[in-house]
């Protein structure tokens, strides 16, 4: 059973990932979940998947959260901010980081989760494009692959694992989405 911490858990990557722990729940669980603002969303989803930790952006956020979730699920830890972010992604009981937030917000996280051992699935080019050197090098000293889950990550990685690695010399992947 693969214990699964999402950062982003209410961006459309966050919730794909929920709808596939929905799909296999002999396979998936869900620790601990990070969300933005969306309070009401990130309510449904603690109700639901009921992880150890939920961290909303703002504390603000965090106080809606709480009041919201008073007295349901009393083993749920709300945090707030950057480091309520780094210990959704650190969790103990987490072994797979979905880094979903979207720019350079969850770098921090990224890189303590690839940090503590985690496997991180990555869905946010930000991260690499910032701190690619970093975040590769600490995920290769502790012997954790990074995996591509967004959609164009993925599919230069699945073209690169069907091949040979030296048939390759650049990757151009050109700016794609955005505001």
């Amino acid at each position: 059973m693969k214990r699964i911490a999402i950062l982003g858990s209410t961006g459309s990557i966050g919730r794909s990932t929920l709808n596939v722990v929905e799909a296999f729940p002999d396979r998936f669980s869900v620790t601990a979940l990070a969300a933005g603002s969306n309070v009401a969303l990130a309510a449904e989803q603690a109700r639901r998947w009921k992880p150890r930790m939920v961290s909303m952006a703002t504390t603000e956020a965090a106080s809606t959260l709480k009041e919201a979730l008073r007295g349901e699920n009393p083993a749920c830890e709300i945090t707030a901010g950057a480091e309520g972010a780094v210990r959704v992604a650190t969790h103990e009981e987490a072994d797979f980081v979905v880094s979903a937030i979207v720019g350079v917000a969850g770098l921090e996280a990224t890189y303590e989760a690839v940090r503590s051992g985690k496997t991180v699935g990555l869905a946010n080019k930000e991260c690499l494009v910032a701190a690619g050197e970093l975040i590769t090098a600490e995920a290769r000293r502790q012997r954790k692959p990074l995996l591509p889950i967004d959609s164009e990550h993925n599919a230069i990685h699945q073209c690169m694992r069907a091949g040979r690695i030296d048939e390759v010399a650049r990757v151009w992947l050109t700016a794609s989405g955005g505001p």
